[in-house]
């Protein structure tokens, strides 16, 4: 195997964790914010930021890992930049940017509405 491969094997790998992660999130958070509250408060493998979620954290959370992810392929992209057709790479850089611009104005919408939150009280 050469170095791109080797590369392109472990992108993979760190794609497949992401994921995951990101149904981890999806699930518990879901759970938690949706249905019921799970009560393992003092379990030692409690998630940290279980205790802070709700579903403007979720949303945070989730475009965030999208963008991860979105990054990762544009990552392998240019890795194996010679294999694909520029169209495409120029449509995966178009979704990222979509999604970088997506979470930038979640976050700032998400603000506007903490600020007005804060206000109030």
């Amino acid at each position: 195997m050469n170095e791109n491969a080797i590369m392109l094997s472990v992108l993979g790998l760190i794609d497949i964790s992401m994921v995951i992660n990101l149904l981890v999130v999806v699930f518990i958070g879901g759970y938690i914010t949706f249905v019921s509250k799970i009560s393992f408060d003092n379990h030692e493998d409690k998630p940290d930021w279980l205790s802070k979620i709700n579903a403007s954290s979720l949303k945070i959370k989730l475009i965030i890992s999208l963008v991860s992810i979105s990054g990762v392929h544009l990552l392998k992209t240019f890795i194996d930049i010679h294999n694909i057709p520029l169209q495409d790479a120029v449509l995966q850089i178009v979704i990222h940017i979509v999604f970088i611009i997506s979470a930038l104005l979640l976050a700032y919408a998400d603000k506007i509405m903490h600020s007005h939150e804060t206000s109030n009280e």
